[in-house]
C-alpha cells in the first residue's frame, strides 16, 4: 500500500496542503521577517539587507519553512501593520532587524508570548533573544589600526545614535582613542544615516576640521566620504585615510580599495532562523544573546597594507 501511494504521489505531483496541515498541527511553518527601515535606508540599495535575507532564506529552505518579508517605514502606519500581522496569529514566529532603540515591537511580541529573535542589539536586554556582530570590538580594531599606522586626528562618521549599532560603534571608536590618551574632539564626530549620501554630507562637514583619517560607520558611508575627499582635490589615503565597516562587494571595487571591518551578515541571518525554530519547538527555551566576531580587512584606503 505504501508503494502504491508513493507511485500515485509521483504520478500526480501531489504536495501537502499547508493550510490543512497548519489546522491539524497548529503550526504554519511560516515565519515573518520584519525590516523597519531607519532614516533614508533603502532595502534595495543597502547590501546589508540583501545579505541578511539571503542567510535567513537559505536556512528556511533547509528547515522547510516559508519566509514572509515585511518592509516598513517609520511611524504609526508601521506599528499598525505590525500589530495586524501579529494579531493574525498565522505566523509561527518573527525575526526583526533592530531599528531605533525605542521601537515598540519587542514589547508587543513579549506580551503576546510569540517567539521572536532580533538581529541587532535590543535596548531591552531582558527576555529578548538577539544575534549581533561585535560592533564595539569592530570599531575598536578599526580605529586602533589607524592609530598604530600613525594617524592622530581620526574623525568618525557615526551611524544614527538613536540606534544600538550607532551607539556601539561610537563606543568602540571612543575606547580606542582613550586607550591612547587622545582627547575626544566632538567636532570630529558627525552623525549620518546608513547611505552613500549620508557619508558624503558628513564628510563635507568634517573637511574644515582637517582630519587625517576617517572611520565610516558603514561601507556606504565610507565610500561617500571618499568621493567628497577626492572631489576636494585630496588623496585617499595620502591626505586622509578611510576605513569602513561591513566588507560588502563594493568595498573591494572602490578606488582605492576600502579597508573595512568584515561582519558575517549572512551567517547572522542563518543563526537567527535556527534560534527562532528552537524557540518555536521548545517554548521553555530561555532568551539568549549571541555576538559574532568580526575581522579587519586591510586594503589600500588606510595607507598600510601590512
Amino acid at each position: 500500500m505504501r508503494e502504491r501511494v508513493r507511485k500515485v504521489i509521483d504520478q500526480t505531483g501531489y504536495a501537502p496542503n499547508r493550510a490543512a496541515q497548519s489546522l491539524a498541527s497548529n503550526r504554519s511553518n511560516m515565519i515573518g521577517v520584519f525590516i523597519p527601515l531607519v532614516g533614508q535606508s533603502d532595502l534595495f540599495s543597502d547590501p546589508y539587507y540583501g545579505k541578511l535575507i539571503r542567510g535567513i532564506s537559505r536556512e528556511c529552505n533547509q528547515q522547510n519553512y516559508i519566509l514572509t518579508l515585511f518592509v516598513l517605514e517609520a511611524g504609526d502606519a508601521e506599528r499598525d501593520t505590525f500589530a495586524n500581522v501579529v494579531n493574525n496569529n498565522f505566523l509561527d514566529g518573527f525575526i526583526i532587524t533592530a531599528s531605533t532603540l525605542d521601537n515598540p515591537f519587542t514589547d508587543m511580541l513579549k506580551q503576546r508570548q510569540i517567539p521572536f529573535v532580533m538581529v541587532g542589539r535590543s535596548a531591552d536586554e531582558m527576555g529578548v533573544s538577539t544575534i549581533d556582530a561585535d560592533n564595539i570590538g569592530g570599531a575598536h580594531i578599526a580605529v586602533s589600526h589607524l592609530l598604530r599606522t600613525g594617524y592622530q586626528r581620526i574623525a568618525m562618521i557615526a551611524p544614527e545614535l538613536g540606534t544600538a549599532v550607532g551607539q556601539d560603534r561610537l563606543q568602540g571608536y571612543q575606547q580606542a582613542l582613550r586607550e591612547r590618551d587622545i582627547e575626544i574632539d566632538e567636532a570630529l564626530i558627525v552623525e549620518a544615516d546608513f547611505t552613500f549620501e549620508g557619508g558624503a554630507n558628513a564628510m563635507r562637514q568634517l573637511l574644515p576640521h582637517r582630519p587625517d583619517a576617517v572611520f565610516g560607520g558603514s561601507d556606504l558611508m565610507a565610500m561617500g566620504a571618499m568621493q567628497v575627499i577626492s572631489a576636494a582635490g585630496l588623496d585617499v589615503p595620502g591626505d586622509i585615510a578611510v576605513v569602513g565597516f561591513d566588507d560588502f562587494r563594493d568595498a573591494l571595487n572602490a578606488t582605492p580599495k576600502l579597508t573595512t571591518v568584515r561582519q558575517p551578515v549572512e551567517r547572522a541571518g542563518s543563526i537567527a532562523l535556527r534560534m527562532l525554530i528552537d524557540m518555536i519547538d521548545r517554548p521553555e527555551t530561555q532568551p539568549s544573546r549571541t555576538i559574532l566576531p568580526v575581522e579587519l580587512i586591510i586594503r589600500e584606503s588606510c595607507g598600510a597594507l601590512d
